[in-house]
């Protein structure tokens, strides 16, 4: 049978807690013949992670496929993952969290309705939930008020997105063309790609659906995890390393239309050269400043109204303050912003 929906999963050392997320498809789906399950191997070397993997093949080859590779980093998982799907559509579940399943079956119903109308829709959304494990509390991320519910759109019947509204990798389901179709500049062996696949891809979607339903259950709470504070600081080379490959993607004010898509990918940029500022911050690295400063000036350089909007706006200016007080203001800023939120 044609799979309606492949889900990637990228696995590295993850045998201790890979199970359910598996789990939480195949049970949410129903054991839907038309859904894909993709777990790829990232190289582990701690556990059975591989052997797990064939495990679930073995128990469910119409549904499961087992993928190993050698250790290239999340971005490499993901990609790996999307040469072997066989799906319309594509999504990736880390794995460490795992989906909701009425939320899937929504999902499921919606997609298999745009198959039997021969409807085209190129990103299905959805909300996200992060789950506290450290106070045993969630957060649900929406896009109530910027995205119209349940219907066919474009980008120009997209409204205003707060500040932590992004269209992070955990709200995204792309059609499988779509992302194949001019790839995804993923760099091996590099935390944080999440943010290049939430973003490059968006000016090749030509229509989306928001679908208003709970799907994605974000864990937040391991310390060796990628969005941990003192993790994040100590591979800030690696954020700069995303964001720099994000910076050259595009001329945002050149390439990037209608302005409704343009306004929200420079909000988005604005917020990624602002965690590098602040990250840089928190860094022990001498010279972690210096490389942000360098950042900066080729953006500059690169594009004058891409860094007067990131650079000279509110947001840019108070994750750059000068001086040690201003340093010092800047976090104050930051870790008030987080408390509230809980990003991390």
């Amino acid at each position: 049978m044609s799979k309606i929906l492949s889900f990637g999963i990228p696995c590295y050392n993850s045998a201790e807690y890979m199970d359910h997320c598996v789990e939480s498809i195949l049970t949410g789906s129903g054991y839907a013949d038309d859904v894909q399950i993709i777990i790829v191997d990232d190289g582990s070397t701690k556990d059975n992670t591989y052997e797990k993997a064939l495990d679930w093949q073995s128990r469910y080859p119409h549904l499961v496929k087992a993928v190993h590779q050698e250790n290239g980093g999340h971005g490499m998982a993901v990609l790996a993952g999307l040469e072997n799907a066989d799906g319309t559509y594509y999504k990736v579940v880390d794995s460490d969290d795992w989906v909701d399943a009425s939320a899937l079956q929504e999902l499921l119903t919606t997609l298999r309705g745009f198959e039997e109308s021969g409807t085209r829709v190129d990103l299905v959304i959805t909300n996200y939930v992060y789950e506290h494990v450290e106070d045993n509390k969630t957060r649900t991320i929406d896009y109530l008020f910027a995205l119209p519910k349940r219907r066919v759109m474009g980008w120009k019947d997209i409204g205003h997105f707060y500040i932590w509204q992004n269209l992070l990798m955990h709200s995204l389901c792309y059609r499988t063309d779509v992302l194949r179709d001019g790839g995804v500049p993923m760099p091996a062996h590099t935390f944080y790609v999440d943010n290049i696949y939430a973003y490059v891809p968006l000016p090749r979607c030509k229509t989306l659906y928001y679908l208003d339903v709970d799907l994605y259950r974000y864990f937040i709470g391991r310390e060796d995890q990628s969005v941990n504070e003192q993790v994040m600081a100590a591979r800030i080379d690696q954020q700069l390393r995303v964001t720099r490959v994000m910076m050259h993607s595009y001329h945002l004010y050149k390439d990037v239309w209608p302005v409704q898509l343009r306004s929200y990918m420079v909000g988005y940029f604005t917020i990624m050269m602002a965690v590098c500022s602040i990250f840089s911050k928190l860094s022990e690295q001498p010279d972690a400043m210096e490389k942000v400063d360098e950042l900066w000036q080729e953006l500059h350089d690169y594009d004058r109204r891409m860094w007067r909007r990131c650079r000279l706006g509110v947001i840019g200016i108070f994750t750059n303050l000068p001086t040690l007080a201003g340093e010092k203001a800047t976090l104050g800023i930051y870790h008030i912003a987080q408390k509230l939120v809980k990003f991390n």
